[in-house]
């Protein structure tokens, strides 16, 4: 009898799956699709400015032609991400679908002449535009809609780096801090898991990271139940430190945004004025690893995440620093491209440096580096232990969970995102 009383509330949830099953899809397919695309496009500019540096002296026109295509064309899509998350949280005009082309073109441009910026923004974007082009297609209501905007969050970021689970929780938790909904969990899930497979579809290769420290080296002295504590403890006050850096860089570019909008006029010298600064920083520091993505660098041996993974690399110990000012500049200064990677790239030499001062395993404090600055930044530390996992394996799941939450409440209430409300406080 109870049993048949259930039924036809498992016959509806059947029917619920199988509609945003089919709703989905077609979001998965197209972010995908775009997705591939853009990363294609992103290793063919970033291999041709290696080839020809001189290309940075062109980031100030570079950054004008981006002002421009967004001041004649752009409308509300300069708000980037912050555009979707606010139609997430209350529908207004919605998300245009020429926001895909633009933030695509102008990402592969900002990258081209060398600014200091990611990619998870533009994949989001596009997921985020062509979630709200689908939607409008099928005439959805406003609250299938804002569910699809979530999937289309979860499809550009997990096909971007290849972490389709980490994708769907970051799509679920990034919109409230200490909030996760679970209203569009599986539709996330599915949208991520399939755009991930489109991507990977059309040939694209996600960069490989490896954590070779394993926990059977660990000092025993200090060991119990396969806890290193003495290494536990370190973890900590590393997590601490992510967490500062994520606060510094959420507040650096925030206030660069806002102060650049007030003395530097008229509007297009802004870009401009921040390309000058960038090629400055550039030949102060004498190395041009600082710009573009940073995931690996034109010399094998140079200042990269990759390389951050190694004990005998180049890496300095101000090498986060000098990474986190020029991408303040470069993306608080109207260029366009994600916040992400660079934090991954602050975040891994950051764990670098404190791994060789303190005498902890480098390439262990670089993966936890690499998903704790960029976990203090968005505030989704759960998605970013989980993350750690997809990249890294499960072995240091508990180091990667303590770093992220560690870094998580250190980082403030601060945030990349403006969009992001406050569901809980992070203070007890």
């Amino acid at each position: 009898m109870q049993r048949l009383k259930k039924t036809p509330e498992q016959l509806a949830i059947t029917y619920h799956l199988l509609r945003w099953t089919l709703l989905v899809i077609p979001v998965a397919i197209i972010t995908g699709s775009l997705v591939a695309l853009f990363l294609w496009l992103l290793e063919e500019a970033t291999s041709f400015r290696w080839a020809h540096e001189w290309l940075i002296f062109l980031l100030p026109a570079a950054g004008a032609f981006i002002f421009w295509l967004y001041k004649t064309w752009g409308g509300d899509t300069v708000k980037g991400n912050n555009l979707i998350m606010e139609e997430i949280h209350q529908p207004g005009g919605g998300v245009p679908a020429r926001m895909a082309p633009l933030v695509l073109l102008t990402t592969v441009i900002t990258h081209l002449f060398g600014g200091a910026a990611g990619r998870e923004g533009t994949a989001v974007q596009i997921g985020g535009s062509m979630a709200q082009m689908v939607g409008k297609w099928l005439r959805l209501s406003d609250k299938d809609i804002r569910i699809l905007l979530m999937t289309g969050i979860a499809a550009g970021f997990g096909a971007v780096f290849g972490t389709p689970l980490t994708g769907a929780i970051f799509a679920l938790e990034v919109l409230a801090i200490g909030v996760i909904r679970y209203d569009a969990l599986i539709p996330c899930l599915i949208a991520a898991v399939f755009a991930d497979i489109v991507c990977s579809s059309w040939g694209i290769h996600h960069t490989h990271y490896t954590i070779n420290f394993t926990a059977q080296e660990a000092a025993a002295t200090f060991s119990f139940i396969h806890i290193d504590f003495l290494l536990l403890i370190k973890v900590i006050i590393a997590g601490v430190a992510f967490g500062l850096t994520s606060f510094l860089f959420s507040k650096g570019m925030h206030a660069v945004q806002h102060y650049s909008k007030q003395y530097i006029r008229p509007s297009w010298l802004i870009p401009v004025v921040g390309g000058m600064l960038i090629i400055a920083g550039c030949y102060l520091l004498g190395t041009m690893d600082y710009a573009g993505l940073g995931v690996t660098s034109k010399d094998p041996d140079g200042i990269s995440i990759v390389n951050a993974f190694r004990s005998n690399s180049t890496v300095t110990n101000w090498s986060w620093l000098w990474k986190l000012l020029l991408t303040i500049i470069t993306l608080g200064m109207g260029f366009k491209g994600g916040e992400v990677t660079p934090l991954f790239f602050m975040g891994a030499t950051l764990g670098h440096t404190l791994a060789i001062l303190s005498g902890a395993p480098v390439d262990l404090f670089a993966g936890l580096g690499f998903i704790a600055v960029f976990a203090g930044a968005t505030n989704t530390p759960i998605a970013c232990t989980l993350m750690g996992v997809e990249l890294f394996g499960t072995e240091h799941v508990l180091y990667f969970a303590v770093a992220c939450f560690t870094a998580y409440y250190f980082s403030g209430h601060s945030g990349i995102y403006r969009a992001q409300r406050l569901g809980v406080s992070k203070m007890f």
